[in-house]
């Protein structure tokens, strides 16, 4: 799949992303649009409007325009790419797609996106049905709301939308006080894992606690010499003062030991040296919440955070409270 399908999705349900206005959803809601489930199909499954399908779509158009919807997304940001999945749509896809985005902080009105100011972000492009459409965008400035036209009419399962969280960084440093520095929410990434067999690597940073053992980081059982690691770019440099290491629903497969590192190195890069010792290894519990801060080493200001954990296993959520820097 292609690269940016690997950045956050920013219209994500579990981010706050949410469909908020559509011109029309005859045959199957516009809120399915954003479900995290992967497109299902009941065969013989029929509501009073016709077949059930798991996705948004619009009745036969039998006039001139197109339909549309629009959404809010969870986390405002730069997007780099989007999927139109069509899956089990296939004699009632639309024949294309266009994508366009606005900017609207605070909260908004139907009124108010209806009259936004809309720029372009993919044009007219063509779909396949039952496949997942997946289109790189060349984006620069910072949105809140995508709004997705079909041409002209018909169903599409799920959007994805990928791109950078950009929060807003006056509010962050405004704040004062310890933030989560690797929160997703405040524009930390996680930018490489050793393993992610069972469980994707942005799960340790996505807001709340996990839900299930699925919702969590988790890797294979390691047969061999070494450890497990991952590594996170912090959304705002900053010196750690407080960890919280959560292996909540991990109880037979959490990792036995964990350490944690921190440096400094450019933006983007994963770093390959320059590391220094945070958290010395530490014992860790199943299903537990692990708060750290006597045994914390002072290291200085830092963009980036490695946690290692051995030799292998899985852990749910990992905060990282600091100060940012000046």
């Amino acid at each position: 799949m292609t690269e940016f399908t690997e950045l956050i999705d920013l219209a994500s349900v579990r981010v706050g992303g949410a469909v908020v206005l559509a011109n029309d959803e005859f045959f199957a809601p516009k809120e399915n649009l954003l479900r995290e489930s992967a497109p299902v199909f009941i065969e013989g499954k029929y509501t009073d409007r016709g077949k059930w399908m798991d996705g948004w779509e619009t009745r036969r158009r039998r006039t001139p325009g197109h339909d549309w919807c629009m959404v809010r997304l969870g986390l405002p940001g730069i997007v780099h790419g989007v999927v139109v999945d069509t899956a089990h749509f296939k004699g009632n896809y639309p024949e294309a797609c266009s994508i366009e985005a606005c900017t609207l902080d605070g909260t908004v009105t139907p009124a108010q996106l209806q009259n936004a100011s809309w720029r372009e972000l993919l044009g007219h492009s063509e779909l396949l049905g039952d496949a997942r459409n997946p289109f790189a965008v060349a984006a620069q400035e910072r949105v809140t709301h995508v709004r997705l036209n079909i041409y002209p009419d018909g169903g599409v399962a799920r959007l994805r939308v990928h791109g950078q969280v950009t929060p807003d960084w006056a509010r962050l440093h405004a704040r004062g006080g310890q933030i989560d520095l690797a929160a997703v929410e405040n524009g930390g990434r996680v930018l490489a894992a050793s393993d992610m067999f069972f469980g994707h690597r942005h799960n340790l940073i996505m807001p709340g606690r996990g839900t299930s053992m699925a919702d969590g980081w988790e890797t294979k059982r390691r047969r061999g010499p070494g450890n497990d690691w991952v590594v996170i770019a912090l959304g705002l440099p900053g010196e750690i003062q407080r960890v919280e290491l959560d292996t909540i629903h991990f109880k037979g497969n959490a990792p036995g030991t964990c350490m944690l590192e921190t440096c400094t190195a450019p933006d983007g890069d994963v770093p390959e040296a320059g590391w220094q010792v945070l958290l010395p290894q530490t014992a860790l519990e199943p299903d537990t919440l692990h708060v750290f801060e006597t045994r914390l080493h002072a290291t200085g200001a830092a963009t980036h955070a490695r946690l290692n954990i051995y030799p292998d296993g899985g852990v749910s959520r990992l905060r990282l409270f600091g100060r940012p820097s000046p």
